[in-house]
């Protein structure tokens, strides 16, 4: 079984630093400006809705939390006491 080892080079396949390095940082810059224009924003109704359910959900599960909590202290309390 034979192992074989890559070298990356940096934008345009250059080896080293100097305007290899700068071409690939404005590269990099314009592409993230071209992802973020396809970004859609949530309409005023969906940014609420959204931030409801997410609100309800963390209630949710802090409840659960809080009851296995009590539950699990409740237990403790009872191992350790009746002896």
């Amino acid at each position: 079984m034979s192992v074989s080892h890559t070298t990356t080079n940096d934008a345009g396949g250059r080896r080293g630093g100097g305007r290899a390095s700068r071409v690939g940082v404005a590269l990099y810059l314009r592409q993230v400006i071209a992802e973020l224009r396809k970004v859609v924003r949530p309409t005023r109704n969906e940014l609420i809705t959204y931030t409801i359910a997410a609100l309800i959900f963390v209630a949710v599960v802090m409840a659960f939390v809080f009851l296995l909590d009590l539950l699990f202290g409740k237990l403790v309390l009872w191992v350790f006491s009746a002896g």
